[in-house]
């Protein structure tokens, strides 16, 4: 199991490494010289060499970016460049407001998304699988960026309950978080259904009806236990694209968190800010699916014995 462990850390320095040359090398070649993008229009060219000089513009791709990995391996990602300020200072104050809305996203996803993909599946083809199954399918045909849209006009403007905007309270992330957790729940609804299926048709399951369990002890010790093992990397996954795509949420909710950040920085040519932004989301992807694949392991006895 340790041995397992430390092959997927591994893996994932490797694939961090492999991110941050290919984002170094991509920014690099992008057009626009970041000297000049600090300084402004109307400057002369004396004072752009001089400023390409100090930030070492001028050295070699390789010192350039070992020089970069060294500052980041420190936790050192250079300034921005339109506020002058070091980025992680710029990052930390935003990092946890993507934080508590992809989380809380995922536990909604979670809590809703496992109950009814089991009562679908216990109840095939009856009014609470149709019901649970047409709702997971509007919620998987919604863009998450229109359903926050009406979440506002209802909740906010029309009923006055909720906040439209802001991140200074924990009743303003309620909306966010529901948008977000929109598909995902969907998502794990329909997977649980499907592996629920599945497994209710196994011989072993058969075998424990015939020596009179009840269906509750059939669903809870047998079929749930099994039917999650592809489930949860499913929800390693979507926790995944929830970082992704959390950018969307916290513009249309006016949230100050890490996505819009990066947006804003991608549209303003904030090499640092980016690269920041791109490798942390790399190192959260990255250990979220670690996690995933530990939790498979500990479920999975198979896997276990694998590894032994």
């Amino acid at each position: 199991m340790l041995k397992y462990i430390l092959r997927r850390f591994s893996m994932m320095i490797l694939v961090l490494f492999g991110i941050s040359i290919l984002l170094f090398t991509i920014f690099n070649l992008s057009p626009g010289d970041p000297a000049a993008l600090i300084l402004g229009p109307g400057v002369s060219k004396a004072d752009i060499q001089k400023l390409r000089d100090e930030m070492g513009l001028d050295l070699p791709f390789l010192v350039r970016y070992v020089n970069y990995l060294s500052g980041a391996l420190r936790l050192d990602f250079g300034r921005s460049y339109k506020t002058a300020l070091p980025v992680f200072q710029e990052l930390l104050p935003r990092i946890p407001v993507t934080l508590i809305i992809t989380t809380f996203a995922m536990l909604i996803s979670i809590l809703l998304g496992i109950p009814v993909g089991v009562i679908s599946a216990v109840k095939q083809n009856t009014i609470f699988d149709r019901m649970g199954m047409f709702l997971t399918l509007i919620l998987t045909s919604m863009p998450p960026f229109w359903l926050g849209l009406m979440l506002l006009f209802l909740f906010s403007l029309k009923l006055n309950l909720l906040p439209a905007t802001s991140s200074d309270s924990w009743v303003s992330y309620i909306l966010p978080c529901v948008t977000l957790s929109s598909r995902s729940t969907a998502i794990i609804a329909r997977m649980i259904r499907a592996t629920m299926l599945e497994v209710m048709r196994q011989d072993y399951i058969r075998t424990a009806k015939s020596k009179g369990a009840s269906r509750f002890c059939i669903v809870k010790n047998h079929a749930l236990k099994n039917a999650m093992i592809p489930v949860i990397t499913i929800i390693g996954m979507n926790f995944g694209f929830a970082l992704g795509g959390v950018a969307l949420i916290e513009a249309v909710f006016t949230m100050n968190g890490v996505g819009i950040m990066m947006v804003e920085a991608v549209r303003t040519k904030d090499f640092p800010i980016t690269m920041a932004v791109v490798l942390i989301l790399g190192i959260a992807f990255s250990l979220i699916n670690i996690f995933v694949d530990i939790l498979n392991t500990i479920i999975d006895p198979r896997l276990r014995t694998q590894w032994k």
